[in-house]
């Protein structure tokens, strides 16, 4: 795979994981609360069927990242990925994990420089 286009795969995948992620925090512990406690269905109904959406991409985009950087498909490390975005806060782990162990490696591998996470730094 080129560098350009796997540098793009790996941004795709780690906005997908951010937003996905942040969609599913919002849904469980507002959302949900809201439901529960004071019968509201808005936050619910909304943001519910935005993280449904967002998950079906956030699957497709991590299933290709996964391939793009050499993680074999029925290993694992791709269940964990593809399943992240389904257990709030899991994605932010899961997606420094595989930065760290996978993606990293695999930009370094194709003369692509890894760019620190800004804050991590």
């Amino acid at each position: 795979m080129r560098p350009d286009t796997l540098r793009l795969v790996v941004r795709a995948y780690r906005v997908m994981a951010y937003v996905t992620g942040i969609v599913l925090v919002v849904l469980c512990f507002v959302g949900i609360p809201l439901q529960v406690f004071a019968n509201s269905l808005g936050v619910v109904h909304y943001v519910g069927t935005a993280h449904g959406i967002l998950y079906i991409i956030y699957v497709l985009i991590a299933f290709v990242m996964t391939r793009a950087v050499g993680i074999p498909i029925a290993s694992p490390k791709t269940i964990i990925v593809l399943l992240a975005g389904t257990i709030p806060v899991l994605t932010f782990v899961v997606e420094r994990w595989v930065t760290r162990t996978s993606i990293n490696p695999a930009l370094a591998a194709a003369g692509v420089a890894p760019r620190e996470h800004p804050v991590l730094r």
